[in-house]
């Protein structure tokens, strides 16, 4: 079994504790988080033309 194949471990996502933050500081933070959505989007479309790209050229004819 190559190490690749094994199962990864999902990251876990522990959020702060936001009661003592002032109002510029979660301002930040939601930037923060947009950007990381951002990327973790724009690798759901890389990956979903990867995908598109290979069922595409293994189509069969006429089907």
């Amino acid at each position: 079994m190559f190490e690749e194949d094994a199962p990864r471990p999902r990251a876990s996502f522990t959020p702060p504790v936001l009661d003592s933050w002032g109002v510029d500081d979660l301002r930040a933070y939601i930037a923060t988080l947009q950007a990381e959505i951002d990327r973790a989007e724009a690798a759901i479309r890389s990956r979903e033309a990867q995908r598109n790209a290979a069922d595409a050229f293994f189509r069969k004819p006429g089907a």
